[in-house]
């Protein structure tokens, strides 16, 4: 049985640790394979439904929504659960197993109420995932490492994604679109394994949680203290934005593929994924660069905003397959830059709140929040009115996100730790 209970961290430096070379590869190893696991099969589900169940963009929609709106329902509950954990590496695999079963359930139960209800349970089971990893990545490497760590994990997390990208266009052209459901599920198998390889003394469940001082337990604060922290409700809005300009055009590109290159939809898709990942590997990297020479959070995030407009634009003039995966290089930019920076602004935010994780689930339930009404709102835009007006709300969404990020939102690099004092009184 995975258990972390009653262990303690082997070191207790809030300013940086030096993790075992085991526990190191594990994390590696399980952003690796959980980069195929905690989404769920994505936009494969869009180009299943639409190619082989001849469903619609509407309906499309609302299956793809199911899993973001069940996976905003259980953000919270998930931030602290894993806030008060001790067995985050049982969370990881069992989540994980249950994304798996998710995927088998869609396959083996094809009808619209069962494909619904199995993308509940991936979102359910996917929301513990991100705050999980995060948790054990602070708890194993400290605060000053963190961005460091976070960088390195979305480095092996796009990596992972861009071979099982690979794996799933091979398997859906020559095996058939199901075999994309089952390759999730061995990626499911072989994460739960891998995350045992993480030595459980070695995380510091204190730090993990955002608390300051690892040898005195601090007190979370109030959850409606932690939304009066500046920057929080702001930054929450300009996520939500941002997935709503986002979230949805992948899956719509994959739906102009199905419907103008039938039979070559997978493949292309694929292509789309892996083209992307590989931009993220190197956007990842540099990021973390980024920061380490000083360069804020603000500017940083900025670029992933302004990048999303130019992508849907782009989109909405153009069916050639060449051209979608040219274009979705684009969101290699904006969603490795948002990977990374997401988790060290929510880091910044709650230094010394006990809240990491919460907060962590606050900013996945608005990622959800985005995501869901980007994929209904989207998808019955696509169906009334057509693709490029779908693109160019998406877009138009986009924009607005930007204008907001930029007017309202300060720069977290320079936190000033008091204010978590000021948000326990």
């Amino acid at each position: 049985m995975v258990s972390d209970v009653a262990e303690s961290p082997q070191s207790t430096s809030a300013g940086g640790k030096d993790p075992s070379t085991r526990s190191r590869r594990g994390l590696d190893g399980v952003n690796f394979l959980m980069a195929d696991v905690r989404d769920g099969v994505g936009p494969y589900l869009s180009v299943y439904l639409s190619g082989s169940r001849d469903w619609q963009s509407g309906p499309i929609g609302l299956a793809m929504a199911a899993s973001t709106i069940a996976a905003a329902v259980c953000q919270i509950p998930a931030g602290l659960w894993v806030d008060g954990s001790r067995n985050k590496r049982a969370l990881i695999a069992g989540a994980g197993l249950l994304v798996g079963i998710g995927c088998l359930l869609i396959v083996l139960f094809p009808g619209f109420w069962q494909v619904m209800a199995a993308q509940a349970l991936l979102g359910g089971a996917s929301a513990i995932i991100p705050p999980a990893i995060a948790a054990i990545s602070l708890g194993i490497v400290g605060r000053r490492l963190m961005p460091a760590r976070i960088s390195r994990n979305e480095a092996f997390n796009h990596g992972g994604s861009f071979v099982a990208a690979g794996l799933a266009g091979a398997f859906g052209q020559y095996l058939g679109t199901n075999w994309i459901f089952y390759l999730v599920c061995a990626f499911a198998l072989a994460s739960a394994v891998t995350v045992c390889l993480i030595d459980p003394k070695e995380i510091d469940h204190e730090l993990a949680r955002g608390g300051e001082d690892p040898a005195n337990a601090c007190k979370a604060i109030p959850i409606s203290n932690l939304l009066k922290i500046k920057g929080v409700m702001v930054f929450l809005i300009s996520v939500t934005l941002f997935h709503l300009g986002n979230a949805a055009m992948l899956p719509f590109a994959g739906q102009v593929l199905a419907l103008t290159h039938p039979g070559s939809d997978t493949v292309a898709l694929s292509a789309c994924i892996i083209a992307a990942q590989l931009v993220m590997v190197g956007v990842a990297w540099a990021v973390g660069r980024a920061m380490k020479s000083g360069i804020g959070r603000k500017p940083i995030f900025l670029v992933a905003l302004a990048v999303l407009p130019i992508r849907g634009v782009l989109f909405s003039f153009t069916s050639n397959p060449y051209g979608v995966v040219a274009i979705q290089l684009l969101d290699g930019v904006a969603a490795g830059i948002f990977g990374v920076i997401a988790v060290i602004i929510a880091s910044d935010l709650t230094r010394g709140t006990g809240r990491f994780n919460l907060m962590q689930g606050l900013v996945a339930l608005a990622s959800a929040v985005g995501g869901s009404f980007s994929n209904i709102g989207g998808g019955y835009i696509v169906q009334w009115f057509g693709f490029s007006a779908g693109f160019l709300s998406l877009a138009a969404a986009a924009v607005l996100g930007l204008v907001f990020f930029l007017t309202l939102m300060p720069e977290t690099s320079r936190y000033d730790a008091d204010a978590a004092e000021e948000a326990r009184a």
